[in-house]
Order: structure tokens, then sequence, then C-alpha cells
């Protein structure tokens, strides 16, 4: 099941992520998570994406590597935009934590602290 598109049995909205676990020292942080919107995408369009990025944007390479024209590589990477543009927010205030305790810049009891004031 893709993760990024699930969707409640019961009212087929989507679903939220609420619990985040590392798998190395089981640490366990519970709360509304966001997926981003790059994770929102279906696997074929970020592997499109991932694919675009490491041919530094080169549109030939696109062309080789997945076997389509110009117009069919720019009208894919239009489709991704779009998509993209529809899912864009502003990084809430428990992502911006988030990254701070992923980047070392704070402990967890201070990320624990800010994310339950």
């Amino acid at each position: 099941m893709d993760i990024s598109k699930a969707r409640c049995g019961e009212c087929d909205r989507p679903m939220a992520v609420s619990s985040m676990v590392c798998l190395r020292c089981d640490l366990r942080l519970e709360g509304d998570f966001e997926v981003p919107a790059l994770a929102r995408l279906s696997l074929e369009d970020q592997a499109f994406v991932i694919a675009f990025v490491r041919h530094h944007g080169s549109i030939k390479k696109m062309e080789g590597l997945f076997g389509v024209s110009y117009p069919t590589v720019k009208n894919r990477l239009n489709a991704i935009a779009r998509q993209l543009d529809e899912t864009f927010n502003v990084p809430s205030p428990n992502e911006l934590v988030l990254d701070q305790l992923a980047r070392g810049e704070i402990t967890v009891d201070e990320a624990l602290e800010r994310l339950n004031p």
C-alpha cells in the first residue's frame, strides 16, 4: 500500500501520519505529522522527479531514459508541478521542530516540550 495515498476505509478521506519510530533505538514521537508534498506523488512520479534531479534537469536525458518525446517529458513535468502546487503549504510549527531535532540543533526533550506546550 502506498502510505502517501492511504485513504480511510470508512469515509474515503486521506489518512494522516500520527506516530514515528526510530527503528534503531525505538524512540517514538506521536502527534500530527504531515506527509511531505513529494511523498504524496505516485511512486512513478517520485521516480520521474528523482531521475530528473539526478540528470540535472536535462530533458534530453529524460527522453532517452524513459523512451519518450520532449513534449511528453514537458507534459509530465507540468502535471507533477500542478500536483505539487495543489499541496504546497507553509511548513507547520511541528515540522520545523522536527527538522531542528533531525539536524541535532535541539534535544529530544526540547522537541517534546515544543511539540506539547
